[in-house]
């Protein structure tokens, strides 16, 4: 039942999300259409059969909803797909100047970056709770290690861009470290010094694997407080519950090791897949000692240890206060951030795409519809605030892979205008054409590789 609940939250969270992106898209195209005085016949969200359909407006446009919720389309009125009447030709998109069309083609990507502006400038105003990024172990020998980056250090900043968070800076980390050669960490040590270091990246291998862990490549991770290992809730069937555990178990000992808190005792769990483990626990004030052996799980090419529990984390109000970050901006400098924010995220999305080109990331980390709807799901469980986050990413994905130089799509269109305006007369009809059939090759391509990737995610 359970699982039936979270493919109905994910298949309803991505037809909304798609449906949010394609409007606003599509809307671009428009919107700056009318203004340039090229009459829209029909504006579409989703592809196929429609379920909705509605005539308005002076120049009776179709507006029509799809029963296909991937992409949309404006249809203008053109001489090239048909007949037009006389008193109609000056509204002809055909026949307006080579700027205006593409201002009208640009329009798309460009309502796409607007948008996700516009949900990062309402994220900041309302308040972005975070963690201080301050390092927990750091292993050696590693990157960071040698660079002289130790445990209880805070991360300020990362190639001179302030940190406040962990999600701030894993997001800087990434997109500071594809393409280069070292990285400057500024930090800030337990007794308050400031200490730069230039971390050596240039073994990583970033973009080669599926599964992106910057901070384990570089050799450290986030700091943890010691929270005790108390069992919260035993899942029914699992080795937990074959073992005799119970909620409010709090481990003592596993394996004849000290449990000091709950990460060690997830470590030692993971660890230990289908070993017997001798298991201490205290239970209404008395010892109780257990035979515990995990079972074998198995997720994409990685073992490990499960046992089928919910560990209580109740962190100390104390410890909760001093790590807590809020960033929270005014109107103005809310807009300066969410601009700042989108064009970091589209630049680095570009760049990992130059990456997939050449061979220096792995097509494994493409994504398609399915792992979307997935994290669109898990994203609109979470809250609004994460599933706004969640849109202006795809938001972003969309302008920025829409403007490539693809023939189909608008960047692709936007490259024969370039022609166009260099050599003075449109590129010709068979050019258009054999373009069209590159570019469907392509997508095609890339679409399939995306689906398969998620198909072996989802087997997985």
């Amino acid at each position: 039942m359970e699982g039936l609940v979270s493919i109905f939250y994910s298949i309803a969270a991505f037809v909304t999300a798609i449906g949010i992106l394609v409007t606003i898209h599509e809307f671009g195209h428009f919107w700056v259409a009318r203004k340039m005085g090229v009459k829209v016949l029909r504006f579409s969200v989703g592809f196929g059969k429609p379920i909705w359909k509605k005539t308005a407006g002076p120049d009776q446009t179709e507006y029509v909803l799809a029963c296909i919720p991937l992409g949309g389309y404006v249809k203008m009125l053109d001489e090239r797909e048909g007949d037009v009447a006389e008193s109609d030709l000056d509204r002809t998109f055909n026949r307006k100047s080579v700027w205006r069309r593409f201002a009208i083609v640009a329009a798309g990507p460009a309502f796409n970056f607007l948008f996700a502006i516009a949900a990062y400038s309402l994220i900041y105003m309302m308040g972005v709770v975070g963690v201080k990024p301050v390092i927990g172990v750091v292993s050696s020998p590693s990157p960071a290690y040698s660079a002289g980056i130790r445990a209880q250090d805070t991360i300020l900043s990362v190639n001179g861009i302030k940190t406040p968070s962990w999600e701030k800076a894993r997001f800087t980390l990434l997109e500071e470290s594809v393409g280069a050669k070292s990285i400057v960490i500024e930090v800030e040590r337990a007794d308050l010094q400031i200490k730069k270091a230039v971390v050596d990246i240039s073994q990583l291998k970033l973009l080669q694997k599926e599964q992106i862990d910057l901070i384990g490549e570089l050799g450290f991770s986030a700091w943890r407080p010691d929270i005790p290992p108390i069992i919260d809730e035993v899942v029914a069937g699992g080795a937990a519950q074959a073992a005799g555990l119970l909620a409010n178990d709090q481990i003592i000992m596993l394996g004849g090791e000290m449990i000091p808190n709950v990460h060690r005792w997830v470590e030692l769990i993971r660890a230990n897949p289908e070993k017997s483990l001798d298991v201490l626990v205290i239970r209404d004030s008395q010892p109780v000692s257990l035979k515990l052996t995990p079972k074998l799980r198995t997720d994409k090419g990685e073992s490990y240890g499960f046992i089928g529990v919910m560990n209580r984390i109740e962190i100390p109000n104390d410890v909760r206060q001093k790590m807590e970050v809020v960033e929270r901006y005014g109107p103005i400098d809310a807009l300066g951030e969410s601009i700042d924010k989108t064009w970091r995220m589209s630049w680095l999305t570009l760049k990992v795409l130059g990456k997939l080109v050449i061979g220096e990331a792995s097509v494994k980390n493409l994504s398609g519809p399915i792992t979307i709807a997935r994290y669109a799901g898990i994203s609109a469980q979470v809250g609004l605030e994460q599933f706004i986050t969640f849109l202006a990413i795809i938001s972003i994905s969309l302008g920025v892979l829409n403007l490539l130089p693809v023939p189909i799509l608008d960047g692709g269109h936007l490259f024969y205008y370039l022609i166009e305006i260099i050599k003075g007369s449109p590129v010709s009809e068979t050019i258009e054409v054999v373009g069209q059939k590159i570019g469907m090759a392509l997508l095609f391509g890339l679409m399939s590789i995306a689906i398969y990737n998620d198909l072996l995610r989802l087997v997985g």
